[in-house]
């Protein structure tokens, strides 16, 4: 019987890095996600194949269903990946993928890979329902990380996240704000390496108690910001606290320091998509600066 699976992608508003040392986060599923199609085939192999958002493949392989192996595969390194995450779920659930003699596994992705809207956290969040296994116990035995974008994955509407003693807390909020029309999502034409820049973030020496405490009041403060002006002073402290632990300068000081509106980045410093407060001149501003890829709030969140 055909199995189809579905999961959002993510966008982290606050809490980035200090997010893994259980600093409350703020975080939207988006409305562009991936799906996962599984159907059952004769043959004793398992064979995958992926689709961008326009339809086009970007990657397949053809692997053993016994031993999972590679048979064959148009991009190694990703197939390893793979590899690497279907043996987790197997060894979650041993009867993962013995209820029928092989699979065609089609994904399908409805935004860019380069967006880093959650190309791997939507593919383990739906491998983790066709496995039958815990999503955030396969993100973190295959990569690690902190799995908020697995919260978004499996909400639907904003929520905060927080890790306590390493347990997933994720909670539902009303982030709705009136102000959501001056808000743009920004992308910065590159894709971030979550695994480096944890790595590099990891590498610093602070007081990461402080941190966290610093870092949740903000995010309890922009989930009920009253008004434009709170919420751009919120972003810019953010930007300020993360600044001076990883010793980089602030996105809008590096890229934009004639912008008018706040620039706050998302995630991982130096790539994918940044937030900005502003007006519908907004969007001009950052064409002319070379990113034409520009949302409003209200195009990006679910």
């Amino acid at each position: 019987m055909q199995k189809e699976f579905y999961s959002n992608g993510k966008l982290l508003l606050s809490g980035e890095y200090a997010v893994l040392d259980g600093a409350l986060a703020l975080a939207i599923p988006t409305s562009y996600g991936q799906s996962l199609k599984a159907t059952p085939i004769s043959s004793t192999q398992l064979n995958w194949v992926s689709y961008d958002e326009a339809g086009h493949e970007w990657f397949r392989a053809e692997f053993d269903v016994e031993d999972l192996k590679i048979k064959s595969t148009s991009d190694p390194k990703i197939a390893e990946t793979l590899v690497v995450l279907l043996q987790q779920a197997k060894w979650d659930n041993p009867l993962f993928l013995s209820d029928h003699d092989g699979f065609l596994v089609e994904t399908h992705l409805s935004f860019p890979t380069s967006w880093g809207l959650g190309t791997s956290s939507t593919l383990i969040n739906n491998l983790a329902q066709w496995a039958r296994v815990d999503a955030y116990e396969l993100l973190w035995k295959a990569f690690g990380g902190s799995g908020y974008d697995i919260a978004c994955a499996q909400h639907n509407s904003p929520l905060t996240y927080q890790l306590k003693k390493g347990v997933p807390q994720v909670e539902e909020v009303q982030f709705d704000p009136y102000f959501k029309d001056s808000l743009f999502f920004v992308h910065l034409n590159q894709k971030q390496n979550s695994k480096d820049a944890i790595e590099a973030y990891r590498s610093r020496s602070f007081d990461k108690e402080a941190l966290v405490k610093r870092i949740s009041a903000i995010t309890l403060r922009m989930v009920s910001a009253p008004n434009l002006s709170e919420f751009e002073i919120l972003m810019e402290e953010h930007e300020s606290i993360l600044s001076e632990v990883l010793g980089l300068s602030p996105i809008k000081q590096k890229l934009f320091p004639d912008y008018a509106g706040a620039v706050k980045s998302l995630g991982a410093w130096g790539g994918d998509f940044v937030m900005a407060s502003g007006d519908e001149s907004s969007i001009a501003y950052f064409h002319d600066k070379g990113y034409p890829t520009v949302f409003p709030y209200s195009k990006m969140i679910l």
